[in-house]
């Protein structure tokens, strides 16, 4: 498993990706439901069908990407945007945020015989099923920041 991210990383683009797919969606659980429910339309579109492996893993960290912008980063008001990239080895997931404070952590029990929480299983998930993850600040500059992870294609 990957660790979390110590500190931000620098925002990276895949290099030629083949298929592109950017979206705003309001701050809320409703919008990170219609979120993955796009993402999971564009992943079949581009030849990853649903009851594919890859289809349900990039599903799954689009959810908890979506799902922590609206809970981690809301800011009444303003959306998250989504942005998936495909080239024919990557699939990378970006989840913009507006809120600047509230940075991405990996939370483990103090002790093996803690219980574990109700949450925070998100990222530690995401590191699971991801070749790659971290965050970085808004690459425009504005207020937030961006959680990406890279998904490597069978």
């Amino acid at each position: 498993m990957m660790e979390q991210p110590d500190a931000p990383a620098t925002l990276t683009q895949l290099s030629n990706p083949t298929h592109h797919f950017s979206m705003r969606f309001s701050s809320t659980p409703r919008g990170a439901r219609l979120a993955r429910r796009l993402a999971a339309v564009r992943l079949d579109a581009w030849g990853h069908p649903y009851d594919s492996a890859t289809h349900h893993d990039v599903t799954l960290i689009v959810a908890e990407l979506c799902a922590n912008a609206v809970r981690h980063g809301h800011v009444p008001g303003r959306d998250f945007r989504l942005l998936l990239a495909g080239t024919p080895t990557t699939l990378r997931i970006e989840v913009t945020d507006t809120r600047t404070e509230r940075l991405p952590t990996t939370r483990t029990p103090a002790t093996p015989t803690a219980p574990l929480p109700e949450s925070g299983h998100g990222l530690p998930l995401i590191a699971a099923l991801a070749a790659r993850w971290a965050w970085s600040p808004r690459a425009d500059g504005g207020p937030g920041k961006t959680v990406w992870a890279e998904y490597e294609l069978p």
